[in-house]
Parts: structure tokens; sequence; C-alpha cells
């Protein structure tokens, strides 16, 4: 059963409608203080004060060590609560647990010291946009703008215990290792029946591993990573470096022919870096000037855990100045119409 420690937790998340407890203030405080502070981390820091990092970072890990305390409690909820307390109460604390995940991914990417220190927009959301409680105030602390859209997702019908973890493509990730193998379950199959062709995933990440790997974030489960989000956050130029530079020597590695005798999926892979992509129109770079992409293995059922993905991606972008996003999909590829269509 919980425990007095964990109901006492789940009390204080929600304690009265203008009045937090002791546990939801202290996450508040943490990242009020972490969001107005964050030029004195990143490269360059605009205050290069060691002791000021070393008070970020401080503070950085205990706000993270909060959140994961509070999506186990959602975890522990969901496997030992009786089903009418469960399924009053999961709504709000799938909502937190979703909305925490992206704040301490956006915290920790904050920190990364392969960043600039970004530039967190004073413009707030409109009023409209807004949710009450401890999540409206961790929503108006993540500079999402209006994206009101990913903050309204009805929870599941049946709930899950899986715990899951959101973190930025950090410099110990190699090409080839953490984050390429968590972004499609078909990467291991395509390996064995191409031993050196380029794997699914290489086909989407690629470009942004290469190009863009700041703003590549990783979703991880009990299995392993299972999702990934990636940006550019100035898509025409890194467009046009994909086509010029990283393209052409992608193809000179892989013949066309290297995909023969292969399955259909192998050889699209391979078939794929030899086709001209699609130009993207003027009038859309200049009013969404950034680039995304996401997606999660087919196990990720869970849509909070796919709208987190979205945020903590979102949230980076418009830190540094992003005003809009696009995606580029198939018209064909009904399951990427299908996830993006799902997150609003």
């Amino acid at each position: 059963p919980l425990t007095l420690e964990e109901v006492r937790m789940l009390v204080e998340l929600f304690y009265l409608p203008y009045h937090h407890g002791a546990l939801a203030q202290e996450l508040l405080e943490h990242f009020r203080w972490l969001r107005a502070n964050s030029l004195s981390v990143g490269v360059p820091a605009t205050a290069p004060d060691a002791c000021g990092g070393t008070r970020w970072r401080g503070r950085a890990q205990s706000f993270r060590l909060l959140c994961e305390r509070t999506c186990r409690l959602h975890s522990r909820l969901v496997s030992t609560a009786g089903r009418a307390l469960l399924y009053d109460l999961h709504p709000y604390l799938w909502d937190i647990r979703n909305l925490l995940l992206a704040a301490s991914a956006f915290v920790l990417w904050l920190g990364c010291q392969s960043i600039t220190a970004p530039i967190l927009l004073g413009r707030d959301a409109e009023p409209w946009a807004r949710r009450g409680g401890l999540f409206g105030e961790l929503q108006a602390l993540l500079p999402v703008g209006n994206s009101c859209d990913l903050f309204y997702h009805p929870p599941p019908l049946f709930p899950s215990s899986q715990l899951y973890l959101l973190r930025p493509l950090l410099p110990l990730d190699k090409v080839g290792g953490l984050a390429w193998r968590g972004c499609s379950e078909v990467s291991q199959k395509l390996q064995a029946q191409l031993s050196h062709a380029p794997t699914l995933p290489g086909r989407l990440l690629g470009s942004f591993l290469s190009l863009s790997p700041e703003y590549t974030f990783v979703l991880e489960d009990e299995g392993g990573p299972c999702g990934y989000a990636a940006g550019a956050l100035h898509a025409e130029g890194f467009l046009q470096q994909r086509d010029s530079s990283w393209l052409p020597a992608i193809r000179h590695k892989y013949s066309p022919d290297l995909g023969t005798g292969g399955s259909a999926l192998g050889q699209e892979a391979v078939l794929f870096f030899h086709s001209e992509p699609l130009a993207v129109p003027q009038p859309v770079l200049r009013r969404f000037p950034s680039l995304v992409q996401l997606g999660t293995a087919p196990r990720v059922l869970d849509v909070g855990a796919s709208r987190s993905l979205a945020l903590c991606l979102l949230s980076a972008l418009r830190a540094n100045g992003s005003r809009g996003v696009f995606c580029q999909v198939s018209d064909t590829d009904r399951q990427q119409l299908s996830f993006y269509s799902k997150l609003g």
C-alpha cells in the first residue's frame, strides 16, 4: 500500500485551490529560481561565476529529484490504489507527471555545457491558455507560449504504472549508440538484414544528430530508449547544410545498390538518401522558422509521454527565440500523421 509519506506528497500537490502544500511550493520555487538564473550556466555564460554555476546545478539536481519522486508517486498510485480512488485522482496526477517530465528535461537542457546560454522570452501566454492550481503555475514557467493544445489531453482509459525518463541528448551518447538504438524498434531487424546499410533511425535522425544535436531529446522506459524529439532552431540554414554537405557524404558512404537483396524496408532506408528532398516554401520558413521531428516506439501507448517530449522540445526552441515550428511528414505516412494529430 501507499506509505504515509506518499499520501502526504499527494495531499501537498493538490492542497487548496489558492494555496500549495510544501512539496508543490518547493517545486515551484526551484523552477522559478532555475529559470531566472539560467544565464549563470551554459557556454558562454553571461556572468561567468563558478560559485553561481555550482549553486545552479545543485538546485537543478534537487529539482530533478523532486520530479522523480512525483513520477514514482504516480506509478505507485496506479499500482496500489483502489479503483474508485485511482480513477478520481489519476487525471490530476497524470497531468502533473507529464508536465514535470518536460520541466525536468528542460532544466537539464538549460545546464548542458554544449549549448549557449539561452535567452528566455518574457512574453506570457494568453490567460485563457492556462489552467489553475500547480499545473497552471508550472505551465506558465515553461516557455511554450500559446501551445495550449498540448496541455489538453484526456488521460488514458487504462492507467499505466510505467516509469519514464526524459532527458536531452548528452555528450556521453555516441552517434550509432543509445540515441540511435532507441528511435525505432525496427533498427535491430534492419541491422540483421543489412549489416552495412543505414538503419531507419539513421534515416530519420541522422541529420539532426550531426547538425543540431543540442535540440535532441530522448525518452526512456524500463526497456531502454523508446522515443525521441529533435529540432533545428534555424530550419532554413539547417536544410541548406543538410543538402549541401551532410547528404552528399551519406550518399558517398551508402551506394544505391547496397540495399539490393534485402527487405523492402531496408531498400527504402538506403534509397531514401538518394532521393532529392522536397524544398520547403519560403512562406513556411518565414512564419515557422524551426523544424521539429518526434517519434515513439509502438510500445509507448501513453500519449502523456509523447506530449512531454513535444513540450520539452518546444520549450527549448522557444527559449532561444523561435516563433514557430513545422514538421515534414509524407502524406502516405499514416503512422506519423496519426501521431502528430493525437498531439494536437
